[in-house]
């Protein structure tokens, strides 16, 4: 394969990469709390001693995760949280303590705050939220502080990182959070009933996916035409031969 074709064949590997993003985000576009992914592309710049000159590829190296805030939905639900702002829950799991943006959560058999998988939501001081069985009314205020019939039981803990790059996606909706600890927030804003849903925009995914395919289109005709010249190439040659 001559350089064109390798030059051509990194792009194309690259393009492939952002479309499994792309319809990721697509697949998720009613998933709560969920963050739009994109694809970081970097340039990598080779001297041709040979030919003169020189060379670049692509590559997708890296994906990142969009902050920007999701619309709030009321879901009437007094356990489902939302976050107003800046902040991530944080739940415990088998791998350690994960932060997330997604708040719908309900109690358990042991009366304890978990998310759809089960994973416990965890207070400021990093423990799990227990509420009473016994608790008619549950509440909670903008700082986070649940109360029941009236009494503070706990604050959940709403934290922050001060570098969100460092962030690592597990799975889903949750996040690693890197070398640096997370720290609570002092004036978080909690939406007691609402839950954030998806900050992906099905136009905007739409349009780049199209957008993708196009452009893959182009470099496989490329690669097509680079093939159908060397041939001829080979094939006068030969006949001079």
């Amino acid at each position: 394969m001559e350089t064109a074709g390798y030059v051509t064949l990194s792009r194309q590997t690259g393009l492939w990469k952002e479309m499994q993003v792309v319809a990721n985000n697509v697949a998720n576009i009613s998933t709560t709390g969920y963050r739009r992914q994109g694809v970081v592309f970097t340039e990598m710049l080779q001297a041709l001693p040979n030919e003169g000159g020189g060379v670049a590829m692509a590559a997708a190296r890296a994906r990142f995760s969009d902050p920007s805030q999701g619309s709030m939905t009321q879901s009437g639900n007094p356990m489902d949280l939302a976050i107003q702002g800046r902040g991530y829950f944080m739940v415990e799991t088998p791998e350690g303590n994960r932060l997330t943006r997604a708040g719908a959560f309900a109690l358990n058999t042991e009366g304890e705050m978990v998310n759809p998988d089960g994973l416990r939501l965890l207070d400021v001081g990093g423990a799990p939220i227990f509420i009473p069985p016994d608790a008619e009314t549950v509440s909670v205020a903008q700082d986070g502080t649940i109360s029941a019939n009236g009494n503070p039981l706990a604050q959940v803990g709403i934290f922050e990182v001060q570098d969100e790059t460092a962030l690592s996606r597990q799975y889903g909706t949750l996040f690693a959070p890197g070398e640096e600890a997370p720290l609570a927030m002092l004036e978080p804003v909690v939406l007691q009933g609402f839950v954030e849903g998806s900050n992906v925009s099905p136009v905007t995914e739409m349009a780049r996916m199209i957008e993708v395919q196009r452009t893959y289109e182009m470099g496989m005709k490329f690669m097509e035409n680079e093939h159908e010249r060397i041939r001829n190439v080979t094939r006068t040659l030969g006949q001079r031969a």
